[in-house]
């Protein structure tokens, strides 16, 4: 509903997202009124092909842009293009950050794998080679989503990785059992150069009906680890038990 903008704004959301693959569910028009909606609340929509989204925070310029796998966005399996839009950015903010929808779904997908992804015959992108190209190109920090559950950090040339962040919120809509109820908000501290200093995970776990809670428990932080630990084992990352990441010394 419309009005749930105001919600996300009241909370605290300043930039949102709009590319992912279902940001067409009602054409063009629903994609122009979701962007409209964000917007009217105060709130900055990024994820339009070609769009390159600024906001300033404490003298600092930011960008960010919303890439998925669809050719209505910035599409990730174009990787010419797309580097040039995070070159662009590059030279006109101090950080830049990338959001990107993208991989297969579900508990068989927590694994993150340097290959291009299928689901339901769908090409769902290669996560690792485009996540690294873009910080070759010039982005500080990569926030993944779309499998729907939590996958492994990394860090490459000093900047942090996140190859999925899991759910946030799926009122009614998503799965939670397992470690699609796992989720996480990722807090993340950058040098003015945008090289990662330290970040922290802060557990969350949904409820049967999609409800975000903070989970006492650290399920996610033990799920993160594990997974970075396997799949990017050279990762010179490391988390203590309340979440914290620093750089393994």
């Amino acid at each position: 509903p419309p009005h749930y903008a105001g919600l996300f704004k009241a909370v605290g959301f300043d930039v949102l997202s709009v590319a992912n693959n279902h940001s067409w569910d009602f054409y063009e028009q629903g994609f122009n009124d979701t962007i409209a909606n964000i917007e009217q609340v105060g709130m900055l929509a990024t994820g339009r092909r070609g769009e390159i989204t600024y906001t300033e925070a404490n003298g600092i310029t930011v960008a960010f842009i919303g890439f998925s796998y669809f050719d209505d966005h910035n599409s990730m399996n174009e990787l010419g293009r797309s580097a040039n839009l995070i070159n662009e950015a590059h030279q006109n903010a101090d950080v830049v950050v990338v959001s990107v929808h993208a991989g297969a779904e579900g508990t068989d997908a927590i694994h993150t794998y340097d290959r291009t992804e299928y689901f339901y015959s769908e090409n769902r992108g290669n996560m690792v080679l485009f996540s690294r190209a873009m910080i070759d190109a010039g982005a500080d920090l990569v926030l993944g989503h779309g499998p729907h559950v939590p996958r492994a950090l990394d860090l490459y040339k000093d900047r942090l990785i996140a190859y999925s962040l899991g759910n946030f919120l799926g009122y009614r809509t998503l799965s939670t059992v397992g470690a699609l109820g796992k989720s996480m908000i990722l807090q993340v501290q950058l040098a003015p150069d945008g090289t990662f200093q330290m970040g922290r995970i802060i557990p969350v776990v949904l409820d049967r009906n999609g409800i975000p809670k903070i989970d006492d428990y650290f399920q996610t932080v033990a799920l993160v680890r594990d997974l970075t630990r396997s799949d990017f084992p050279h990762a010179p990352l490391h988390f203590d038990d309340k979440g914290y990441i620093h750089r393994a010394q």
